[in-house]
């Protein structure tokens, strides 16, 4: 439930975060953003129901995204946009992999103190913020009416999706997104059966491995793919299915972790080319916060819909190996689909 209010939140202000990135300096946006997330984290710590609390995070993280990855193509020309996102994904993942490890040491031994570390954080990103140049707006509305917005969003969407590039980005790293998000629920479910490992900090050390492989897979896609060579990507894709179904049977600590740094690594090399990708196609045609803000609402429906589908395979009383595995092979089933049609479309 708490992973459903935070993604309601990017579903429910898809139509509208896209254009408040693009209408206003993104770096202003961000700031407006983590304030909303230190709202949200000074709330839980006053007491307010968690849900909530955790929704006005998801408020924040949802103004946030269009304006941190659009911003790129303001401030970098095309042929460094997989570098800059390679930069991002590397920067953002070390923070995931610090944040993971940190906060399983924390809620082992002081729950509330992660929450004081968690706004500690938030508060020091609003002053970082404010030292982001002041760019101009790349696409000013005249009215910021609700229903204009949903129209325009909706425009937008229908743009991107006729846009072969742009809809082959936006599906390949919807289905990379939500595998990461129910791998995350899986992990939690899976040490205690695979492992008979019994605590907070071991699932999220090896959060911590996928987050480590992200990061290298970053750095290699930036050295070896570009824009013109967007397809070698999908190697990379097809295999992390298969990687996650091999993880689904590791039989001790090492071995699992080897399996989540393949699987990062993997992830890293397919997804930040793609995200390039749609920045570049956004950016010439509706604006790239509005491409981002598109690619968060399919996003967060895959991860609902992997979810769903983990959930129902809980209830049907499926041991959680098995079901890592067949997660795995639905993803591999995708992905593969998707690099089928792709080269098929080049040809």
């Amino acid at each position: 439930m708490l992973q459903e209010f935070f993604v309601i939140a990017y579903i429910l202000l898809a139509p509208f975060v896209g254009p408040f990135a693009d209408s206003l300096p993104k770096g202003r946006v961000m700031v407006i953003a983590n304030l909303m997330k230190l709202l949200g984290t000074g709330a839980m710590l006053a007491g307010l129901n968690p849900l909530l609390a955790y929704g006005m995070v998801g408020l924040g993280a949802a103004a946030y995204s269009p304006a941190k990855y659009g911003i790129l193509t303001q401030m970098l020309p095309l042929d460094k946009l997989v570098k800059g996102n390679s930069l991002m994904e590397g920067s953002t993942i070390v923070a995931i992999l610090l944040g993971a490890v940190l906060g399983g040491q924390l809620a082992d031994h002081w729950l509330t103190g992660s929450l004081y570390a968690i706004s500690g954080a938030y508060l020091l990103a609003v002053l970082i913020n404010l030292l982001i140049p002041r760019l101009p707006p790349s696409h000013k509305l005249e009215s910021f009416n609700l229903v204009m917005l949903f129209k325009d969003f909706t425009r937008a969407t229908r743009t991107l999706m006729r846009d072969a590039d742009a809809r082959f980005s936006i599906v390949g790293t919807s289905i990379f997104w939500g595998a990461g998000s129910t791998l995350r629920f899986l992990l939690v479910a899976w040490v205690p059966v695979a492992l008979n490992i019994h605590d907070y900090s071991t699932p999220a050390n090896l959060s911590g491995a996928v987050a480590i492989g992200v990061a290298l897979g970053a750095v290699a896609a930036a050295r070896w793919i570009s824009l013109k060579t967007i397809n070698r990507a999908l190697p990379a894709g097809v295999l992390i299915g298969l990687a996650i179904a091999l993880f689904a049977y590791s039989s001790n600590l090492y071995m699992a972790a080897a399996c989540l740094l393949l699987i990062g690594f993997l992830g890293g090399m397919y997804v930040v080319p793609l995200n390039a990708l749609l920045q570049e196609r956004g950016h010439e045609s509706v604006g790239s916060g509005h491409a981002i803000a598109i690619q968060n609402l399919f996003e967060n429906f895959s991860m609902l819909l992997l979810m769903g589908i983990y959930i129902w395979l809980s209830k049907l009383m499926i041991p959680v190996v098995p079901t890592a595995m067949i997660i795995g092979l639905l993803v591999f089933t995708a992905i593969s689909l998707l690099a089928w049609l792709r080269i098929r479309q080049s040809h």
